[in-house]
């Protein structure tokens, strides 16, 4: 009798996920700084996760009648990978609601891992970040022409998630750029020292923001050397987020990019401004030189 050849093997299906978990950029707070993408997410969720005490609830408005909602106040992490490892079992669509940008001290990688260890797909929705509300109820660019070019965006070490050496802030102060230092209110005398220690002077202007954007909102401004007296006049210790810098209140310099002598691809430069442009670029190398 022929022997029966052996069944070839056949290879594993890989698990496909099923369910989904978006996290939600809910911006500072007011509700109508949600993107569409975000108000989309969030209305086509069967489970809401939001954080109550940094979410305005105006933005459940775009939840469906019949989602669940959960607070994660009141939850550990594990409770919230509960809901995500359900998720993935019953094919559900999460929005996990996180304030501000997702990107920002929100937790938000080791929930990533976790979804990618459970097999569930993500997406992450930016929102706009508190530094940027504060910027705009400041009336103030970050980024000045021959001020400061950069951002910086940092927190006070000390605090319950240690930094990492050469992050503090005081080292970051050396740089005399713009700062936005969060979650940091609390001490704010500890504040003030490094960022004098890194260089600043102390009429160095400050604008210091609670609640950015939600009805309660206070923006104050003052210097490094009154940071302190301002924090404890208005009994600020969190939801307050601060700028410091001298872009702040400075003014009187020009970007090049709006300069007649400028082109790009879709402007002509004027040749007689262009010539000016080039002599005044000429002029600050070689200050730059002499003063080197």
């Amino acid at each position: 009798m022929a022997e029966t050849a052996d069944a070839p093997d056949v290879p594993d299906v890989p698990d496909v996920p099923v369910g989904k978990v978006t996290f939600v950029g809910a911006g500072p707070g007011a509700a109508d700084l949600l993107t569409f993408r975000a108000a989309r997410a969030i209305a086509e969720a069967d489970v809401v996760i939001w954080a109550a005490s940094l979410v305005q609830a105006e933005v459940l408005q775009h939840a469906r009648a019949d989602a669940e909602v959960l607070d994660s106040a009141a939850m550990s992490l594990e409770d919230v990978v509960a809901v995500y490892e359900r998720a993935r079992r019953d094919g559900l669509a999460v929005a996990r609601v996180h304030s501000g940008d997702p990107a920002l001290w929100g937790g938000t990688q080791e929930q990533l891992d976790r979804c990618a260890e459970i097999g569930v797909a993500t997406e992450i929705v930016p929102g706009v970040s508190s530094f940027s509300a504060v910027a705009a109820l400041a009336g103030r660019e970050l980024t000045i022409p021959e001020v400061a070019q950069s951002v910086i965006l940092t927190r006070l070490g000390g605090g319950k998630t240690p930094m990492p050496p050469g992050e503090e802030v005081r080292e970051f102060a050396r740089h005399g750029t713009t700062m936005a230092v969060f979650l940091s209110a609390a001490r704010s005398g500890q504040l003030v020292r490094e960022l004098l220690e890194g260089g600043y002077p102390t009429e160095t202007p400050v604008v210091v923001a609670y609640q950015a954007t939600w009805p309660e909102e206070l923006v104050a401004r003052c210097t490094i050397g009154t940071l302190e007296e301002t924090v404890k006049e208005h009994k600020l210790w969190k939801h307050t987020l601060f700028l410091v810098g001298p872009a702040l209140d400075a003014s009187g310099t020009r970007s090049h990019l709006y300069h007649p002598g400028h082109f790009h691809g879709f402007r002509k430069a004027d040749p007689e401004a262009r010539r000016a442009l080039r002599a005044a670029r000429t002029a600050d190398d070689h200050s730059e030189g002499v003063s080197q």
